[in-house]
Order: C-alpha cells, then structure tokens, then sequence
C-alpha cells in the first residue's frame, strides 16, 4: 500500500502544494473560502431584513416572516458548501452531512457532555437563579416534566426564536456550514478566531457577539465532536441564560456564595475543556475537521 492510499479522503488531492514535505492549502483556497462564507454570511443577514415593517422585531408578525425567511436560507445553506467542495477541488471526501456534523455516531456524548461543560461555565449565573429563584427544586422538576409547560412555550414566538430557530439556524450557517469551508484553509485555530467575525455581520447591532467568549467555546465543541447537536444546544441554553450579570451579583445578599461560584465555574470550565471536548468520545476521526491531515490520524 502506497503513502497515498494511506491519506484519509478529506483533503484537497489534486491541488495540494508541498513545501519542506508539509501540506499546504492550493493557491486561492482561502480567498474561495472567505468568499464563500462572506456570500453565506450576507444571504443569512439579507433574509432577516428582506421584509419591511414599522413593527418592532419582537412582534410575533415580524418574527413568523423572518422564521420564513430564515428557515428557508438555512435550509438551502448546504449548497454553499458543496458548490465550495465543487470549486476547491474536494475528491472521494465524506457525504456532505457528515462534513455538517449531522450523523448518529456518538450522538449521544454529542448531547450530553458539551451541554454540561458549558453549564459548568454558567455555574454562578445557575447558583444566583436558583437562589433567587421561588420555586424549590421539586416545583422545577415538575414543571420540566409538564406538557403544558412546552405547549405554552411553543405558542410564544420570542420563545421559539431564542431557544429554538436562531441556535438551529444559526449553529447550521455559522458553524456547520463555515467550518468544513475555513478549517481546511486555515487550521483549527485560525478557524476559531475568524468565524465569529462572519456570525458578527449577522449581529451587527450587537458588538459584543465579536467578544463573547461563548463563540469560541461553540466552535471548539464542534471542531471536537464533529456533531451540529453540541453547540445547538449550548446556544439555546447560552441564550436563555443571557450574559452573566456580574453587578447583581456583586450587590447579591449572598454575594460571596454566589462570586464563589462564578470563580468555581470558570476553573472547572478549564479543568474539564479537554477532557470533555475529546474527539475519541464523540466517535469521531481526530483527523476529520483538521487543515490537511496526515495518514497518522486515528479512527
């Protein structure tokens, strides 16, 4: 068997330039690239403002007219990446679902472990909700369990944006689709820095989604655990959570319990990031999302 047949099929075969015996991305690549998730980035904003109305943008009109919208670009998002695969030269590579994040293989830990990691880094934020909350920690568990509790919150359309169309679309142009596009151009860590800039032209009138340390913590799991399911579900939680309010909690009764756990959360957050983002849980090839990988990538 040939060093060639050893390579893994995702990478860019007949293109591929060698320098010093490394493999770098063909000339252009990454201008495609850029350009590409630019077009996906501005077809995913355009779809939001396409509707003109004096309405304000919690308005349940406004907000069926953009799930219309929204639904029906990230529905059609996935073209981008193959005409990018078509464009670049991407030969024998795995189905474009896969490359998406979207399979069975480790479903489960995809669920499980990156929701509990990033739950982890809400540990302050979760310790002041709960005591402040009235509800004892029974009184949740069964409104959790009430049907008509989720039957109430499908029927509120701010609800259903926040925790349900904006993280499914979002994670799906943003993440799914921009990733397989920049990661084999520039490499997991270049990746991570320069999408949050395209999900930040979708979230202009908001700077602060270009800061937020939640983006990189989202593109970390998913170049991880090769799932679409992981940082779909720590955007929703990430949203209804909001951003931690640091000044309640510096003026809370209870202010050096709830700061301790803001402390404690962060720590844990870093103690467990490698062990829970671990490709080998998640059934994924380690080699699956890197820049060009090499024969030496495990199964």
């Amino acid at each position: 068997m040939t060093e060639e047949d050893d390579l893994p099929a995702n990478f860019l075969t007949e293109k591929m330039q060698h320098s010093s015996g490394e493999l770098v991305p063909p000339d252009g690549l990454c201008w495609l690239s850029v350009l590409f998730c630019l077009m996906l980035a501005c077809f995913y904003v355009g779809s939001l403002y396409v509707w003109r109305s004096h309405l304000p943008r919690d308005h349940p009109a406004v907000i069926k007219r953009r799930f219309t919208s929204v639904l029906i670009v990230s529905g059609l998002s996935p073209l981008f990446v193959w005409a990018w695969r078509e464009s670049a030269g991407v030969v024998n590579g795995p189905s474009l679902l896969v490359l998406m994040g979207i399979r069975f293989e480790g479903l489960i830990p995809a669920i499980i472990l990156p929701l509990l990691l990033t739950m982890v880094l809400f540990l302050g934020p979760l310790m002041q909700l709960a005591m402040d909350c009235p509800w004892s920690f029974t009184d949740g568990i069964r409104v959790a369990f009430d049907p008509w509790f989720w039957m109430l919150c499908a029927n509120d359309m701010r609800w259903l944006r926040n925790q349900v169309v904006a993280p499914l679309t979002e994670e799906l142009v943003f993440r799914a689709c921009m990733l397989p596009m920049l990661v084999p151009c520039a490499g997991p860590s270049t990746a991570i820095i320069t999408c949050p800039l395209f999900f930040g032209v979708a979230h202009f009138h908001h700077v602060i989604e270009l800061l937020r340390f939640r983006q990189g913590t989202l593109l970390g799991i998913f170049l991880s655990a090769g799932h679409l399911i992981g940082p779909v579900l720590c955007h929703s939680f990430c949203n209804y959570m909001g951003f931690p309010a640091i000044s309640t909690a510096l003026e809370h009764p209870y202010r050096l319990t709830v700061l301790s756990s803001y402390l404690l959360g962060v720590l844990l957050f870093f103690l467990l990031l490698f062990p829970f983002t671990d490709p080998s849980y998640y059934s994924l090839p380690v080699c699956t999302l890197t820049s060009f990988p090499s024969s030496s990538c495990l199964s």
